[in-house]
């Protein structure tokens, strides 16, 4: 997403309109998954390249553009519904609507767990919502010993009202996992891991307004920026992640069958 793929900058409103559109597009994507209200496509890479663009969208019902905004946001309830992720932080801030972050989750037993550091930014528009981000190197986050540090290409959401309390959410992601991974992971994440993580979200939008009811219900720092207490972090200390600076993993040898059950249902 970075431009000339060497500079880190902030995402603008053309960014935004892009990211939009490749949203609600269909030209260019291939369908892999439609059931139960969720639609999975994927995008213009070959089967065997772990490097796909896929796209996500589930009809939320009962559940307001809003409020899924603000369940996306809310780092300390993530932990209440993403049984995926291990750790999440923000690191500090950018600009009223950009700050940069942490995130590492836990992949398939016996795949190496991954984790990210990336420049996210947010655009309320109207009644929609995007949240959009991609990697960038932190000095003070460098890659860990114990995680394969992935690069998000360019990964966000798109979330529309639709009629009265409730929602479209759509989830895009185009994420190099550092690793030549087994094609039976790659079609596992459209099959499974991309349907049960949208299920995931709009259940945690459902309970979310009881949730936040408890827990500091009038803190939105992304609603409201003066709430915000992050150190400012400057442009000039960030830099683009390149892939092919990393650690490039093989794990194209690991079985299916030895996929741990747990993190299969999670």
């Amino acid at each position: 997403m970075s431009r000339g793929g060497e500079m880190v900058y902030i995402p603008d409103d053309s960014d935004f309109s892009s990211f939009r559109d490749q949203c609600e597009s269909l030209e260019g994507w291939h369908c892999r998954y439609n059931k139960a209200g969720v639609t999975v496509w994927s995008q213009g890479q070959e089967e065997s390249c772990t490097v796909q663009k896929i796209k996500t969208r589930i009809s939320c019902k009962d559940v307001p553009a809003e409020t899924l905004y603000d369940v996306l946001h809310d780092t300390r309830y993530r932990k209440k519904w993403d049984s995926n992720m291990i750790e999440t932080y923000d690191i500090g801030r950018l600009t009223v609507n950009a700050d940069v972050g942490y995130y590492s989750w836990k992949c398939p037993s016996p795949l190496k767990n991954r984790d990210f550091v990336t420049l996210r930014s947010w655009l309320p528009l109207g009644n929609d919502y995007m949240i959009i981000n991609y990697s960038v190197k932190h000095p003070k986050y460098p890659p860990r010993k114990d995680f394969v540090r992935a690069v998000s290409l360019q990964t966000g959401y798109l979330i529309k009202a639709n009629g009265d309390g409730a929602c479209v959410l759509y989830y895009l992601t185009q994420v190099d996992p550092r690793g030549s991974l087994p094609k039976w992971v790659v079609n596992r994440v459209s099959q499974f891991v991309a349907p049960k993580a949208m299920k995931k979200i709009y259940k945690a939008g459902l309970k979310y307004p009881e949730w936040k009811r408890r827990h500091d219900p009038e803190y939105k720092p992304w609603v409201y920026p003066e709430q915000n207490t992050l150190p400012s972090v400057s442009l000039a200390e960030l830099s683009v992640q390149h892939a092919d600076s990393l650690e490039n993993i093989d794990e194209t040898g690991l079985p299916e069958d030895h996929l741990s059950t747990s993190d299969h249902e999670a």
